[in-house]
């Protein structure tokens, strides 16, 4: 490709980022990440509003998030959730914390304590495991029923429920069918493939393999298998900025690519043959709006649980960062692109989809087979470490 119709290609695809939607999610994809040599801190606070050192009981919520997930509008009068949130119901936002990577959300969490968190599948089980939500009462949640049967049963602990899902994603892999064929094997042995950099991209890696059954519930020998399938490649493009997948393809430099169809629309709008690899399963996750444990009057906070379930607000925040809406309602005007790429309201093509879940019980250690995410000592059989010496 000319150097001209290159730079109208990732013009293009440019412009329809900012046009639909701010980035890919998490576990993802977070809405526009930094290169991986960056740490993401999270966004200050608008100016003007306070800054409490803990949560309050005086109308006032401390919000912690995921960049596109939640904005002011200063990006798009389009987005202006909080405006419109603090306008219609009496509460004020004290607090928008926003981070880019689900590590940043991590760290952020540990740092101070906030009312409610946008929190992805293994987050929101540690904040669960650590008492740091509280369960939320449903009853209280007006449009929680509409939100899909699936979803809300992830985050139902012992019969009690500790999130509202909020967006949700899945990851495929995608080809330029101008230069090569669409073979899932192909994909992860070429140098000229994109990877997602998280230890979840372990889960595809299983599937690809036919290593296992649960792709994220892996016993070490499992894990091994999927390990071995990655480290055919060495040279591989592990992306945190999906932004990196769009130039990649409209420059030649990539054949192969996991992302989100979000990022497929982008690219076939762009003029771009890229094609999805027809793969049997996919892996995908949610992420969901949890309540805070220390939370002392529950009154704004229950205001935005409803607020950000209702059709409204899922359909601008869906069609902004190019996720799926949890509620099926709000698949309507701009979201409508975005249900139909993630085929959203079709149970046989979720039913293909493996969300990414903790592994329960007595499947962690010590006391069941299955390796865990996360660091944990000096043990180097976790997702996090094995992933780290890959990507070194």
């Amino acid at each position: 490709m000319d150097r001209g119709r290159t730079y109208a290609v990732v013009l293009a695809a440019s412009a329809l980022v900012v046009g639909i939607g701010a980035a890919g999610p998490t576990p993802a994809a977070t809405p526009a990440p930094t290169p991986r040599s960056a740490t993401p801190a999270p966004t200050p606070t608008p100016k003007g509003t306070p800054t409490p050192s803990a949560t309050q009981s005086d109308g006032t919520l401390q919000i912690l998030t995921y960049r596109g997930y939640a904005e002011y509008g200063g990006i798009s009068p389009k987005v202006n959730w909080v405006g419109s949130f603090e306008k219609e119901t009496g509460c004020r936002i004290a607090k928008l914390d926003t981070v880019q990577t689900a590590e940043a959300m991590d760290t952020a969490i540990k740092d101070r304590a906030y009312d409610l968190v946008s929190a992805g599948p293994v987050l929101a089980a540690d904040l669960i495991a650590n008492k740091q939500v509280q369960p939320i009462d449903p009853a209280k949640v007006s449009d929680y029923e509409d939100i899909d049967e699936r979803f809300r049963d992830m985050l139902t602990v012992s019969g009690k429920v500790y999130g509202v899902p909020y967006l949700w994603g899945y990851y495929e892999f995608i080809y330029d069918a101008a230069k090569v064929k669409g073979d899932l094997k192909a994909a992860f042995g070429s140098e000229r493939t994109a990877l997602k950099d998280s230890p979840l991209t372990i889960a595809d890696a299983a599937l690809a393999t036919g290593s296992a059954k649960k792709p994220f519930e892996l016993s070490k020998e499992e894990l091994d298998q999927a390990m071995t399938a990655l480290e055919e490649a060495k040279e591989r493009t592990y992306w945190t900025n999906p932004i990196d997948l769009i130039q990649g393809f409209a420059t030649g430099e990539l054949d192969y690519a996991q992302a989100t169809p979000y990022y497929r629309l982008l690219l076939q709008k762009a003029g771009k043959q890229v094609k999805t690899i027809p793969a049997r399963e996919t892996t995908g996750w949610v992420d969901s709006w949890m309540l805070g444990a220390g939370v002392p009057d529950t009154t704004c906070a229950y205001r935005w649980l409803n607020w950000m379930t209702a059709p409204n607000a899922q359909r601008d925040a869906a069609a902004w960062v190019g996720l799926a809406p949890a509620n099926d309602k709000a698949c309507k005007g701009r979201a409508e692109p975005i249900c139909e790429a993630y085929a959203v309201g079709e149970p046989e093509r979720i039913d293909q989809v493996a969300f990414a879940v903790r592994p329960p019980g007595d499947c962690r250690p010590p006391e069941g087979e299955c390796t865990d995410y996360a660091v944990a000592g000096a043990d180097p059989d976790t997702w996090t470490n094995r992933w780290e010496e890959l990507t070194k």
